[in-house]
């Protein structure tokens, strides 16, 4: 069976902080409220940086910490939501600025989890072995987007970027479940010359009840049961859809990793940094499996099953 291996990873945060009591003073709200009701106690807001700089220093990071050689990659994928620029797409800047050459390049806009598209569509190259490395890279400049007089969405959102950098790996378990459902794209939008819209009531029932289906076919398909996943490492939305969810699916509070509370939602960005998180922290060994989820605009759901 082919799968993939995590040769390295790297993330970036902007240096603007922007904790809870920005919002309390905004919206003569108390800090505890917004933790209470999102798990966020902080998160990060670019100012002077753009949405390529975000994903240039993440890997700058990824590639600090592997020594690995970039011009290896033979495919670079971004996901995000937005872009300054309509083209060139985010992905040729980043072959440009570390100048990698013979590599395809896509930036790709498939909601908030389009790390997972990203990732599964680097591996079908990579088994194909139409290229040998590729880089995958999630990243959000969201406070340009963001309504700050919405207490919906003001509070939750942040903006960073995360890089995984993938080859093959060969008899280890590699299983995905990635849906889109269009039909139902209108509770999460973001229009030309508009902010970002959020229907909280309808993307809660999205974010517990379907992804928890969605992880339970995956883990049915594959015989196996969620005691044997080491971590679930989901999109980072909000703390009670994250405890919802897990409750859904039986996992532990320790198999769930969640780092929301000091980056705040990220959209493309959550969970490449949460499993950069996982990685710098030793937290896996070899044969340990892991799942990544991920949900959002699109609307787009997908889990990801990977034996490290």
């Amino acid at each position: 069976m082919n799968s993939i291996k995590i040769i390295g990873t790297g993330m970036y945060l902007p240096e603007k902080e922007i904790k809870n009591k920005y919002f309390s003073d905004r919206f003569n709200i108390d800090d505890s409220w917004i933790y209470q009701r999102t798990g966020i106690k902080q998160r990060y807001w670019a100012e002077d940086e753009t949405i390529l700089d975000l994903a240039i220093k993440a890997v700058e990071n990824l590639k600090s910490k592997t020594k690995f050689e970039l011009d290896r990659i033979g495919l670079i994928i971004v996901a995000l939501t937005n872009t300054e620029n309509a083209m060139p797409g985010i992905s040729f800047e980043i072959q440009k600025k570390f100048d990698i050459s013979n590599c395809m390049c896509i930036d790709i806009l498939a909601g908030c989890s389009g790390y997972i598209n990203a990732i599964d569509i680097a591996k079908k190259y990579i088994d194909t072995d139409d290229v040998e490395y590729a880089l995958v890279i999630g990243v959000e400049k969201l406070s340009k987007y963001i309504n700050k007089n919405d207490i919906n969405t003001a509070i939750l959102l942040g903006d960073g970027a995360g890089a995984t950098l993938i080859g093959k790996s060969e008899n280890k378990k590699y299983s995905k479940n990635i849906e889109s459902i269009g039909q139902q794209g209108e509770i999460l939008t973001c229009k030309e010359n508009s902010k970002i819209y959020m229907d909280g009531k309808n993307i809660y029932k999205f974010g517990t009840a379907r992804v928890a289906e969605n992880i339970n076919q995956l883990l049915k398909k594959e015989e196996i049961d969620i005691s044997e996943i080491k971590y679930i490492i989901p999109h980072q939305s909000n703390i009670r859809i994250l405890k919802s969810m897990a409750e859904r699916i039986g996992a532990t509070t320790e198999q769930m990793y969640i780092n929301i509370c000091n980056i705040g939602n990220t959209f493309n960005a959550s969970i490449p940094i949460a499993l950069n998180d996982v990685l710098d922290k030793n937290l896996l060994k070899e044969n340990d499996k892991i799942i990544l989820v991920g949900y959002g605009g699109g609307l787009n759901l997908g889990s990801i099953l990977i034996e490290i």
